[in-house]
Parts: C-alpha cells; sequence; structure tokens
C-alpha cells in the first residue's frame, strides 16, 4: 500500500508569504504634452480675443504671417447691422444692380483739382481739340482763380473752397467736382486731375479704354504698416473694421454709377471726416488717401480696378512723389510710362513688400497709365514738341 506523501513544513521561518494583491508602480504622466496642449490653447483664445496688431507679430508662429494664423481661428460672428447701415446698403445695392443708361453722346469728365493757374492748358486744348461733344471740363480753384488760354476751360470753374493737404477737404473738393459734373447726364466717366497732370495717350485711346472697361479705377491695397493701417482708429467702429481699411493715391476714373453711390453716401463720408484726421489717437490719418478706397473696397470689390491710371513715381521713398523738371522730359521717359503694363505699391511696414499688380483687360496685358504727374511748368515746351510722338507710342 502506498502511503501518501504529505508536505513537510520545516521551519516557519524558512516560510515566505507572498501578498494577496500585487501592487504595480505608478505610471509618469506626461506633463510635458499636457503643457504643451493648454499653452497652444491659451495661446489660440487670445488671439482670437486680441488679434495681432501688426503682421510681424504673426510671423513668430509661422512664416505665412497672420494668414496661417486666421486659417486655425473659428470666424468670427456676424455683426447686426445698425440701421444707417441698411439704409446705405440699401440705396447703394439699388444703385449697382440698376443697368447703366448708356447716353447716344456718352463723355468723359475732365474733374481739375487746383490751387490756382493751370500750367498744362495748352497740352490739354491740343489733346481735346478735334472731339468737341465728346468730354466735358470742370475746375476746382481753391486759391486763385485762373486765367485761361484754353476755350475749353473758359467758365468751367464751379464754386470751390479752400483745399488742405491731407485734410477732408481734400475729398470734399472731388465730391464737389462729381457733384457738378453729375448734373450732365451724358457725362458716363469721371477723370480725377491735378494741375500737375499731363496726358500720355491721345484723346481716342483714353476715350475708348475708360468708357469701355465697365470699370472704375480707383487705387486700392492693403498697407500694413504705420502710413497704412496703423492710421486707422477704433472710433471708426462698427461700420468700418480694421480689416477692411485701405490706402491708395487719390488719383481716380470713375465710372458713373460709383460716382452717384459717392454721392449718395453719408455714413462712411462722416467716419472718415471725424475720425480719419490729424490728431486723433495720436495719428496722423490722410482722408484722400483712405476713404474712396476703403469705401469701395466694401460696397463693390469687384467693381474697381485697385490701380490708377495716373502714373506717379514714389521710388524716392519720400512723402511726395518724384517731380519731372524740363532737363528730365525726353521721348525715352515718356516711352518708359506708357509702356509700363504693370502697377506697384510699397507698403510701409518692416518688410517693404511691393505689391505688383499686372494691369490686364480682357485676358490681354495692356499698358496701364493714360495720365502722368507730378510735371513742373517748366516742362510745357518739351511735352508740347513731344506730344504727337509720344501720345501715339
Amino acid at each position: 500500500m502506498k502511503s501518501g506523501h504529505g508536505w513537510r513544513v520545516g521551519n516557519m521561518s524558512d516560510l515566505q508569504f507572498l501578498p494577496g494583491t500585487r501592487h504595480r508602480p505608478h505610471l509618469k504622466r506626461p506633463m510635458w504634452i499636457i503643457v504643451l496642449v493648454s499653452f497652444v490653447c491659451l495661446f489660440l483664445v487670445c488671439a482670437y480675443i486680441y488679434p495681432p496688431n501688426s503682421r510681424s507679430a504673426c510671423y513668430v508662429f509661422s512664416s505665412r504671417g497672420c494668414k496661417a494664423l486666421s486659417d486655425w481661428l473659428p470666424p468670427s460672428p456676424v455683426r447686426e447691422l445698425t440701421d444707417d447701415e441698411i439704409a446705405s446698403r440699401v440705396v447703394i445695392r439699388d444703385i449697382l444692380s440698376t443697368p447703366p443708361v448708356r447716353s447716344k453722346n456718352s463723355k468723359i469728365a475732365f474733374l481739375f483739382l487746383t490751387p490756382g493757374p493751370l500750367p498744362f492748358e495748352k497740352l490739354w486744348d491740343k489733346f481735346l481739340h478735334g472731339h468737341e461733344g465728346r468730354f466735358s471740363v470742370y475746375v476746382h480753384a481753391s486759391k486763385d482763380k485762373p486765367v485761361h488760354l484754353s476755350r475749353y476751360f473758359i467758365n468751367r470753374e464751379i464754386r470751390s473752397d479752400q483745399v488742405v493737404w491731407g485734410r477732408i477737404s481734400m475729398v470734399d473738393a472731388e465730391r464737389r467736382l462729381l457733384a457738378n459734373a453729375l448734373k450732365d447726364p451724358d457725362n458716363q466717366h469721371f477723370v480725377l486731375l491735378s494741375d500737375s497732370c499731363v496726358p500720355l495717350h491721345d484723346f481716342d485711346y483714353v476715350y475708348n479704354y475708360l468708357l469701355y472697361s465697365n470699370t472704375s479705377f480707383i487705387d486700392c491695397f492693403e498697407d500694413p504698416g504705420p502710413h497704412g493701417n496703423g492710421r486707422y482708429s477704433e472710433h471708426m467702429l462698427p461700420e468700418v473694421d480694421l480689416k477692411d481699411f485701405r490706402k491708395g493715391a487719390q488719383w481716380f476714373t470713375m465710372k458713373r454709377q460709383h460716382a452717384l453711390i459717392v454721392m449718395a453716401d453719408n455714413l462712411y463720408y462722416s467716419k472718415f471726416r471725424d475720425y480719419c484726421k490729424h490728431g486723433v489717437d495720436g495719428k496722423n490719418c490722410i482722408a484722400d488717401e483712405h476713404y474712396l478706397p476703403t469705401f469701395f473696397n466694401m460696397i463693390d470689390p469687384v467693381g474697381i480696378a485697385n490701380r490708377s491710371v495716373t502714373h506717379v513715381d514714389w521710388s524716392e521713398r519720400k512723402w511726395h512723389p518724384k517731380s519731372y523738371k524740363a532737363r528730365d522730359v525726353t521721348y525715352d521717359l515718356l516711352k518708359n510710362i506708357t509702356s509700363l503694363d504693370f502697377s506697384e505699391h510699397a507698403t510701409s511696414d518692416e518688410q517693404k513688400t511691393v505689391l505688383e499688380r499686372s494691369c490686364v483687360w480682357n485676358g490681354i496685358r495692356r499698358p496701364c497709365y493714360l495720365f502722368a504727374r507730378k510735371f513742373y511748368p517748366d516742362t510745357l515746351d518739351n511735352l508740347l514738341n513731344l506730344f504727337s510722338n509720344y501720345t501715339t507710342l
């Protein structure tokens, strides 16, 4: 008989008792991930509530600047329009939706904004001669009444008022010229010119260029620098937001629909009259450089060319553009200007970005400029001698 084997228990000190539950050490939390995610979330919330005031701040986080940052942020809530905005936009919408009435005798209105005499009146007389019935002339002389040498300018002054450079009075003079020119229903396109402007092409070329383009040549671009968006005042809110603020040269050409809209506007004009001027928020906002570009960028951005057809040379990067004297005016100079098929804008921020825009019509690049400034009075003889040559380039 086999005997059963039993467990022999030796000395109790030899026994080892295992715990019933096995405890594992706690896992270390990835604190650096939590901190990083929290930082990113906090940054996005702050960027949404307090957006960067300058583009240079955006480049800290992305080489694409503020555009990359805005792609990450949720869209801003749609703001409810004020009563004045609703009324204004109804009027603007109806004017834009009304088909333009093409006059049988469509004319271009040339609007001269000058402090006094027009030194190039002889040149303009040569430009206009033989095209009677296809143009109108209006003169706003803010200081001295000019003595006219051309029959096309006699008795063409309108009631004028003082104009101060950089002030809203410049915009008031532009609106005064438009109002007088709009009284003639045959005026279909309106060209703002200064006393230092000269034509670069013959009349037929200018007439066809403007009347058959069906657009307004209003200079308009975004300048993030101190002489662009840096002039903006939050007092313009809610009607004018920083994202809509634009800059451009005042020398426009404008189709009749847009001229009517400018005259109908009081809401946006009053914002620039009251808050785009010297001293507001310690800034020096220049109304004639911002009112029309911002206004049309808001109400009809596809209806403007975002460039001017008046050439100005800002290559010297001064407060005023380059001026041409008699020794500068040559056939080659005028040929170079008339052959330009792109326009440039330079921003005033740290990047000093040069924005180049091609001049395209019906898919074809064409010369950008019909007029040029600033020419000194002593250039008249050279321009008269060269006129028949450079206007046919």
